[in-house]
């Protein structure tokens, strides 16, 4: 058996059989007490995996958003308009912080690099647009998508 140089205790080997397990943590399920290691408890262990299937979903066109001519053309796009296109149909006057797809791309490449398809939007009239229409913060699509 081996020893540590610096506090003299024997080196321990992990094997599978000794291995240390996770603590128990109550289940992620809001008023479930069942305790387990691994987020959720048996009975609602599918609810993890639907969670998990639609962040996956937005990530799936995480690169889209990454690539360099996007960020670049989102900066120009934005550098030459500046308020956000709702506010103003509203005659207000508001920076636009967030570029929008006026149609949601749903990961076509053409219809998300076409900049007659992007407008420029507030925060809140971005978060507004995406929960309502395009079935984002985990809302279903709007059948009617409202164009803004």
């Amino acid at each position: 058996m081996g020893y540590n140089i610096v506090y003299g205790l024997p080196l321990l080997h992990h094997t599978e059989a000794n291995m240390p397990t996770k603590p128990l943590r109550p289940c992620k399920r809001i008023g479930c007490r069942e305790l387990t290691r691994n987020g959720y408890c048996d009975e609602h262990k599918t609810e993890g995996a639907a969670s998990t299937r639609r962040r996956g979903a937005s990530g799936a066109y995480r690169h889209l958003y990454q690539s360099g001519s996007y960020r670049r053309g989102r900066v120009m796009f934005l550098a030459e308009h500046p308020f956000c296109a709702t506010c103003a149909r509203a005659e207000r006057t508001t920076i636009a912080t967030e570029l929008d797809h006026i149609i949601p791309h749903k990961g076509d490449a053409d219809l998300f690099f076409d900049t007659s398809n992007w407008q420029g939007l507030c925060k809140r009239c971005h978060d507004r647009k995406t929960a309502s229409g395009d079935g984002g913060f985990g809302n279903r699509p709007s059948p009617h998508l409202k164009k803004f």
